[in-house]
Formats: C-alpha cells, sequence, structure tokens
C-alpha cells in the first residue's frame, strides 16, 4: 500500500502539475522503493538522511542498476522531498547533495573486419554507374582513412589556399581540416585510391551544363571545387551521405545500417587490433587526447603511414586475379 506522505505527493504531480500518467507510474514505483527503504531502515520518510539515501544509491549500484537510471530515481525522490520541505514537512532535501554513480561510456559501434571489407567491397550493378563510383569512393575513404564526416564533405579536388581539405592520390595522402581547425595527414590506401580515381574520371559528368557558357558572371559557370558532388553539381550533403551509406549497407547484406562514424569506429579498431599502436591511431584520427591520459604525442608521418600499410585490410591491393 502506497505511503499517505507519497500519495499526496502523487495526486499533487498528477492534478496540480498534471504530469503525464505514464510519469506518475514511474514516480510511483520510485516512490514506493524510498518508502520501503524508510520501513527497512526503521525511520520514517521524513526523517530520511543523505547518510540513508547513498547506502540506498550504494545498494541499487551493487544490484546492477545503472548510472542514468539510478539519476532517474533520485530525481525522483529530490521532487518529493522538494515538495515535501515547500509543505513544511522537512527541514532540509536529503537528496540535494547525493549523486548517481556516473554512467559507463557506451563502447564505439564498430563493424566486425569481415562485414566493414563486404561493404567496401560490394558494388551495386544495378544504380547508375555515376553513382555507384561515387558512393564506392566514398565508402572506401571513410573506412580507409578513417575521417570524420565533415572532413570528407569539406575535401576539394585539388589542393588550393582556400580548400579546407584534398587527396593527394599520387602520395596516397588525405589532407584534412579537423575539428579545432587543425590540418594533417592521413594515409589513403591503394583501394580508395582507385576508388577515387574511378570516380574523378566520371564525377564531371554529374556537373550540370551552364545555360549560357560564355556569360562570366554566370555561377553555373564556374567550377565545382567539391571532390564529392550531388545530382545537382554541388557540393555533397551530410545528410546525403548518411543516406546513401545507410542505404548501401543494407543493400550490400549487413545486419545492421551503417553511419559513418561507425566506418570512422571500425577504422580505428581494426588498425589498433592489428598493430596495438594506441599512440599512432590517435594520430591518424585527429584526437587531441589519448585514452585518459590526455597527452598528445606527435609522431613522425612515415612511421604512420607505415602502421597504416602494415595492418588496415583495406590498405593494400589485392594480385591480379586473386579471390
Amino acid at each position: 500500500m502506497t505511503d499517505p506522505l507519497v500519495q499526496r505527493y502523487l495526486d499533487h504531480v498528477r492534478f496540480e502539475k498534471r504530469l503525464a500518467e505514464r510519469t506518475v507510474a514511474l514516480y510511483t514505483l520510485d516512490l514506493d522503493k524510498l518508502a520501503q527503504n524508510a520501513a527497512l531502515a526503521g525511520v520514517e520518510l521524513p526523517q530520511v538522511q543523505p547518510s540513508h539515501i547513498r547506502r540506498w544509491v550504494a545498494q541499487m549500484h551493487s544490484n546492477g542498476r545503472g548510472g542514468r537510471g539510478i539519476a532517474l530515481i533520485l530525481s525522483g525522490w529530490r521532487g518529493f522531498y522538494t515538495w515535501l520541505g515547500r509543505e513544511g514537512g522537512v527541514a532540509c532535501n536529503p537528496v540535494t547533495d547525493v549523486r548517481a554513480p556516473k554512467a559507463a561510456k557506451p563502447l564505439p559501434k564498430a563493424l566486425a573486419v569481415d562485414d566493414a571489407v563486404q561493404l567496401a567491397s560490394y558494388e551495386d550493378e544495378s544504380t547508375n554507374p555515376w553513382l555507384e563510383a561515387r558512393d564506392a569512393a566514398l565508402v572506401e575513404l571513410l573506412y580507409g582513412g578513417g575521417l570524420r564526416l565533415a572532413e570528407v564533405t569539406g575535401l576539394d579536388v585539388l589542393a588550393s589556399t582556400s580548400a579546407r581539405g584534398w587527396v593527394d592520390l599520387q602520395a596516397g595522402e588525405a589532407h584534412v581540416l579537423g575539428k579545432g581547425s587543425k590540418r594533417r595527414i592521413v594515409p589513403v590506401g591503394s583501394q580508395a585510391v582507385l576508388a577515387l580515381q574511378r570516380w574523378l574520371l566520371v564525377r564531371d559528368q554529374g556537373l550540370p551544363r551552364p545555360s549560357k557558357p560564355t556569360d562570366v558572371n554566370d555561377i553555373a559557370a564556374a567550377p565545382q571545387p567539391a571532390l564529392f558532388i550531388g545530382r545537382n553539381g554541388t557540393r555533397l550533403s551530410a545528410q546525403s551521405i548518411w543516406k546513401r551509406l545507410r542505404s548501401r549497407s543494407l543493400q550490400a547484406g549487413l545486419a545492421v545500417p551503417v553511419h559513418p562514424h561507425m566506418l570512422r569506429h571500425s577504422f580505428a579498431s581494426h588498425v589498433l587490433q592489428s598493430s596495438s599502436d594506441l599512440r599512432g591511431v590517435q594520430e591518424l584520427l585527429g584526437h587531441a587526447n589519448i585514452s585518459t591520459t590526455q597527452i598528445y604525442t606527435r609522431l613522425d608521418f612515415g612511421h604512420l603511414a607505415k602502421a597504416y600499410d602494415a595492418a588496415h585490410p583495406r590498405a593494400h591491393l589485392k594480385p591480379t586475379g586473386s579471390k
């Protein structure tokens, strides 16, 4: 049976605050638990102390309750005692300074090596060849270089002082502008280089033809610098890449839809599994911190390229005729 004080509070949030019935039902469960804990401790609800709350939090945590779940329960308890204080039932709120244990950060979702290679090797013969060449190059670059989505959308065809980034196909390097406007160079595997070369052969076929090519003021006549463009000839948006990658991954037979950052996680996971070079992966990804040490270590680029070539499953071409 619900404690009378708890019932008064539930009536308050239901009728005066007009909270949703679902919310009231959750409050009921959490506050019934509070009343049960108080009864077991031999205290009335108004006599509950911060030490009681901390003990019950520790018990919930040891029983497997996660930090976020405990935080929600504490929020309900805190609201109850705030109301009870306004009613003159308690002098201070025993939950005010009690915090839930920090919730563990979820592990980044990465593909298995076989799934990543399956996606990178996928060819859709039924789609427009122009779209197929572009999307294949996108996948290879996202997985083969571990680039952020914003870094990929910012790439231009040619290097220039105004370009946010570009790919040097001859050197097999991507020059990108990362977070904090920090530039870095990332090695790009041979498979990605080939895919980009195939894309560049057909890229301009997708550019719209200007209606007045002789008019120098015609915006459409200006060349589009973006490496990846849409069918309207403008720079491909992040949203479009999300949609295309999701669709392509499902068509390739993967069990879950893939998003760009999942390929970045996969890149990091697979290189790290093979090389155990944590600092090298840090540099390749452009992270400012390494694990919890918060130490940023610059490594020689030749060393990074060597670690990449030795470790990444898409770094090398397969011999002709191999399967």
